[in-house]
């Protein structure tokens, strides 16, 4: 799955898929469709992020070792995707410099944070940092990827397929462990501010 990942970083935004074990070969390289002038949304960028803002999600850190080490980044765009097989998604900008080292890991841990972890999330959050200086974390059981610890809930991937997707990626993990506490409230995130839940 590492090899799968590598070749998608070489082509030219060519989505990628690969069973395990698949070979080497070269990967197609369809040309993408570019996006017309009326094809354009006829909004601003900043009333776009401040309209789905309205959308309150949960905050995540997806978190991956290469042979650099750890890496990770915070991530509130995660979602669960399929039962059967169980896969899970998360999205990232092309121009994350995380998202090469969890390509060529092959794999990564996605780490959902609590209600007390708003800086936790912030670390993670800034780039070029040592993001796990003074952070706590073991190793997750199926792929090594780091396992943060007080979290309530983790989800350790295996990369499936990366998609395309204007100035992101869409990358599908297949689950190949997981785990959650009994307890915990999570951390949500809306209107650019962290929040809680309340009963």
């Amino acid at each position: 799955m590492a090899a799968t990942a590598v070749r998608y970083l070489r082509s030219v935004g060519a989505a990628t898929t690969a069973a395990p074990g698949a070979p080497a070969g070269a990967l197609p390289r369809p040309d993408l469709r570019a996006v017309r002038d009326d094809e354009r949304l006829p909004v601003a960028p900043g009333e776009f992020r401040r309209v789905l803002g309205h959308f309150a999600s949960g905050v995540t850190v997806v978190t991956a070792c290469d042979a650099d080490g750890p890496a990770g980044f915070a991530c509130q765009s995660f979602a669960s995707l399929s039962l059967d097989p169980p896969l899970v998604s998360f999205m990232v900008a092309r121009t994350s410099t995380t998202w090469p080292r969890i390509a060529r890991a092959g794999a990564f841990c996605v780490n959902i944070l609590g209600a007390e972890q708003g800086a936790l999330c912030r670390g993670f959050a800034v780039s070029g940092a040592d993001k796990f200086a003074g952070v706590a974390y073991g190793d997750a059981p199926a792929t090594g990827s780091p396992l943060l610890d007080s979290v309530p809930a983790w989800i350790d991937c295996r990369i499936h397929a990366v998609h395309t997707g204007g100035d992101h990626l869409i990358v599908v993990g297949r689950v190949e462990a997981l785990g959650a506490a009994e307890e915990g409230e999570p951390l949500l995130f809306h209107r650019g501010a962290f929040g809680r839940f309340s009963r």
